[in-house]
């Protein structure tokens, strides 16, 4: 009926806008399942664990399963459990992340001076002190510094706030060093953890997203079709001036039905 195969959703600032769902977003979904299409929640928010972040996806109407969620939490715990997972993780993050590492098997350590890895991501709790270990850590060479997402900024009801990127670029700017891997959309990681979940090949699959530098940017690498929509942080000036050109662009996901 529709040409593809899997459906991958972004979800704040696509199904989600803070605390509201996004009008028409509910029964969009319903219509992708109706047609046969398997979906993928592909979130670049790593705080939530898969079963909390279903929670809060079912605590606004929508229905689905935790095995249908994949976050960059899951994608961070799950790659550093597969190639780092002997090492000690000296983790700037919140409790959900940790959660999430704990429950792969992963060793976290609060002292800095025997991390053999440094994550970073959201924590609104980041201050001066967080700043300086994360300077110490990664003054070892041998330390690798892995980000979970690149986001900078996440869409709130009524303006964006700082996000994972934010983190990652202040630790980044006081060492001097790059981030080793960045997890999350738009990296191989992601596209190899929707394509488990969704038991299909990337290059059958729609997605559908409100960011352009990941959502839209993983799309093109992996050979899916993608869909912008303008329910989220990306508006027409940005969207004229990245270079960046989705397949299509809708004023929000109740327009998918045109795309099927």
């Amino acid at each position: 009926m529709s040409g593809f195969s899997g459906v991958v959703l972004d979800v704040d600032g696509t199904l989600i806008r803070g605390s509201e769902p996004i009008p028409g977003a509910i029964e969009a979904v319903e219509r992708l399942r109706s047609a046969g299409l398997a979906i993928a929640f592909v979130s670049n928010n790593p705080i939530r664990t898969r079963e909390a972040y279903r929670d809060r996806l079912a605590s606004h109407g929508f229905s689905l399963d935790a095995k249908e969620l994949i976050t960059a939490g899951t994608v961070t715990a799950e790659h550093l459990a597969r190639e780092r997972g002997d090492d000690a993780l000296y983790v700037i993050g919140e409790t959900g992340l940790r959660e999430q590492l704990r429950e792969a098997g992963l060793e976290l350590t609060d002292d800095h001076d025997r991390a053999d890895v440094l994550v970073a991501s959201i924590d609104r709790g980041f201050d001066y002190d967080e700043l300086t270990n994360a300077l110490w850590a990664l003054s070892d060479p041998g330390v690798r510094f892995v980000g979970t997402d690149p986001d900078r900024t996440i869409p709130t009801e009524d303006r964006e706030v700082p996000g994972s990127g934010a983190i990652i670029n202040a630790v980044s700017g006081v060492t001097g060093r790059e981030p080793d891997a960045i997890m999350g959309k738009p990296a191989p990681t992601a596209v190899e953890a929707l394509e488990r979940t969704l038991g299909v090949d990337a290059a059958e699959c729609l997605v559908v997203g409100d960011r352009l530098d990941t959502d839209i940017v993983m799309g093109e690498r992996a050979g899916m079709t993608t869909a912008l929509v303008r329910t989220g942080v990306t508006d027409e000036r940005t969207l004229d001036a990245t270079g960046i050109t989705p397949d299509h662009v809708l004023e929000s996901i109740a327009e998918i039905g045109r795309l099927l």
